[in-house]
């Protein structure tokens, strides 16, 4: 399995990310963390491709709202890309879509055949988390009704074995809510990853590397 979860993007880490795909090939870029922000949705050249294509990328949108009752087209279409791109937004609204598609099935299939890698940022890292609870006082879990149609999920995939708290001391987090979140899981003995947005979290294979 090799995973690159980042806090923003690809932190002050992109050597890691080229090193851990190999050759830059296609790229499917999941933006659904942004389904209740169209305005996102409409910036996502600027924030998400471009930057990938300056590294050689030639990113995709794949939009898991067209997979919704398509789990086996979903799997088969998603195993032709070296990589998937799960950008950052809403964690439960990203958790919903991810059910509702079946991509919560599919991508850890794929990722335990060591078929891809899945590089996310902010919401995209910290859905692979055990446990979503915490991040509430940042991600508005109310937008998933009226986006998805479901209630919220707290559950992460558990494809890392603890929490991820992005944007520590940063300007995409003007409240300091992660920081907060960071402090009360250390004050509870809650082991986590707390990232500012140069860090990254490269998991390949059994070894598992926090860069600052």
């Amino acid at each position: 399995m090799r995973l690159f979860l980042s806090s923003y993007r690809f932190g002050a880490h992109a050597d890691r990310l080229r090193a851990l795909v190999g050759e830059p090939g296609r790229v499917a870029v999941i933006p659904n963390a942004c389904d209740a922000w169209p305005h996102y949705w409409n910036a996502i050249d600027s924030i998400d491709m471009i930057p990938l294509r300056s590294l050689g990328y030639r990113p995709e949108v794949f939009d898991l709202r067209d997979f919704i009752g398509r789990q086996a087209d979903l799997e088969r279409q998603l195993a032709e890309f070296p990589m998937v791109w799960v950008r950052g937004g809403n964690t439960f609204v990203l958790r919903a879509q991810f059910a509702r598609s079946g991509a919560d099935l599919v991508l850890p299939r794929l990722l335990a055949a060591d078929t891809l890698v899945y590089a996310g940022y902010s919401a995209g890292a910290c859905l692979l988390t055990p446990d979503l609870h915490g991040l509430e006082t940042s991600d508005d879990p109310g937008e998933v009704v009226t986006t998805c149609g479901i209630e919220p999920l707290w559950d992460g995939l558990g494809l890392v074995d603890r929490p991820i708290v992005p944007h520590l001391n940063s300007p995409l987090d003007p409240e300091g809510s992660g920081d907060r979140l960071a402090a009360r899981f250390t004050a509870d003995g809650v082991p986590h990853w707390g990232l500012t947005d140069e860090g990254v979290v490269v998991v390949d294979g059994d070894h598992v590397e926090v860069l600052r």
